[in-house]
């Protein structure tokens, strides 16, 4: 399942400078996007629609990979997607 992790991890990365530029706390914000059993489609949707006003053409294909990515979370076990939790912690630690 790491594997899994690394692939969620891989599908997001590119889009999260450009979705989370505005925000005071990127971690902050990705952790709420993780933080419950399920993907949260309903900020992750915010989060787009706020960047799809700023840049519409390059908000189009984004929106299907946020889905994707939220797919992806739903399918792993509860340990898995703690363990997701933890490295987004980890590095909001590192970054700081």
């Amino acid at each position: 399942m790491a594997d899994a992790i690394h692939a969620i991890a891989r599908q997001v990365r590119p889009h999260t400078a450009v979705l989370l530029a505005d925000a005071d706390d990127p971690h902050a914000e990705l952790l709420t996007l993780f933080w419950g059993p399920q993907f949260d489609r309903e900020h992750a949707l915010a989060l787009w629609a706020r960047f799809s006003q700023q840049q519409p053409v390059e908000a189009v294909p984004l929106l299907p990979e946020l889905l994707s990515v939220g797919a992806r979370f739903d399918a792993l076990a509860p340990g898995e997607q703690h363990r997701l939790r933890r490295l987004i912690l980890r590095h909001r630690a590192l970054s700081e």
